[in-house]
């Protein structure tokens, strides 16, 4: 087993109006702890809940985004967030133990790789962007 250290930080989900959403897990008692747009003209937004370590990401992919897909009732599901403290090394890891690797997100304030369940659920795998 790699000696990367790795820590379950967030749940994201899939959703059709990114200001309804806002709406909606504000007023459960949300807080907005930052947003921000994706390279492929997605928006993210990250809540979190007073008390709470963990946080939700709110995902909208608009259509001709890679990642777009027509949501269906029970399919906005889009995937866990993992900190891990060596993305290239967890990649490497995921790869020798035969996971499959179905994204790899490398920008300047971005390094993300992404792997999929049995399921098809994605896990997400995000750390420092190598200097």
């Amino acid at each position: 087993m790699p000696t990367v250290k790795v820590e379950f930080r967030y749940a994201g989900i899939r959703v059709r109006a990114i200001d309804r959403s806002l709406r909606f897990y504000r007023r459960l008692g949300f807080r907005v702890l930052r947003r921000g747009r994706m390279e492929h003209g997605g928006t993210w937004v990250h809540l979190g809940f007073p008390g709470a370590q963990q946080f939700l990401e709110l995902n909208y992919y608009p259509p001709g985004s890679r990642f777009f897909e027509p949501i269906h009732s029970g399919t906005e599901f889009d995937h866990f967030g993992f900190r891990v403290s060596n993305v290239e090394e967890w990649e490497r890891s995921l790869r020798r133990r035969r996971f499959p690797v179905v994204a790899r997100v490398r920008e300047t304030y971005e390094n993300i790789v992404y792997t999929r369940d049995p399921d098809g659920n994605w896990l997400e795998f995000f750390g420092p962007v190598p200097s």
